[in-house]
């Protein structure tokens, strides 16, 4: 089997089946190293430069829905043609990064393929890009709706009452005020924290303490 194929089978278990050739053609076009791995919650995936003359590295968590895998993997190419062009003369997610993901966004709005509520805040995306889906709230509720259902009812922070206590991550938080597309949040020992919108959280109760 050669090295498309393989690549093309992988893909097919974790992005829509329509894209799979342009993400193939795109990823092996990079001269990169491409890796599916585990979920990590601080992040989709991640962007390394070639070290010593060594190939980049692209990660990319595998629990992703397709259409969150496939925004989110066209977004850690961006990172990789803006440094491939660019190096570290431009800020991350400045204007030259955006006009990368951009670029590679078009095909995928051109196909026509997407489910249109998808389609549509892709393009209010796209005209409006963010550093990630996730600082994009409309873009982030648009492509939450492709999770896998889950056995017990879950919440986001940001349909809870302002104040109410929550757990994440095995640790309890009051809800605060939201700063963009996160909500300033304190655990029990004072300290604050930043936590997304959309997270998904466990009530632990609706009223003030």
């Amino acid at each position: 089997m050669d090295k498309r194929t393989r690549y093309s089978e992988t893909l097919k278990r974790f992005a829509p089946e329509v894209y799979v050739p342009y993400l193939v053609d795109t990823i092996l076009s990079s001269k990169v190293i491409f890796k599916i791995v585990p979920g990590r919650k601080s992040k989709l995936g991640d962007f390394r430069a070639n070290i010593r003359g060594e190939l980049p590295v692209i990660t990319v968590n595998g629990d992703l829905n397709p259409y969150s895998f496939l925004v989110t993997t066209l977004h850690e190419i961006a990172h990789l043609r803006t440094f491939n062009k660019y190096g570290h003369r431009v800020s991350p997610h400045g204007e030259e990064w955006k006009n990368a993901f951009r670029e590679l966004l078009i095909p995928v709005l051109d196909s026509k393929n997407l489910p249109h509520d998808l389609e549509k805040a892709l393009w209010k995306s796209f005209t409006n890009t963010k550093a990630s889906s996730c600082s994009d709230l409309n873009l982030s509720r648009a492509l939450k709706k492709y999770d896998k259902p889950t056995i017990h009812q879950t919440h986001t922070l940001e349909e809870i009452p302002m104040h109410s206590h929550f757990s994440l991550n095995g640790k309890v938080f009051k809800k605060g005020n939201l700063r963009r597309s996160r909500y300033l949040c304190t655990d029990l020992a004072g300290k604050q924290f930043l936590v997304h919108a959309l997270a998904t959280i466990e009530i632990i109760d609706n009223h003030d303490k």
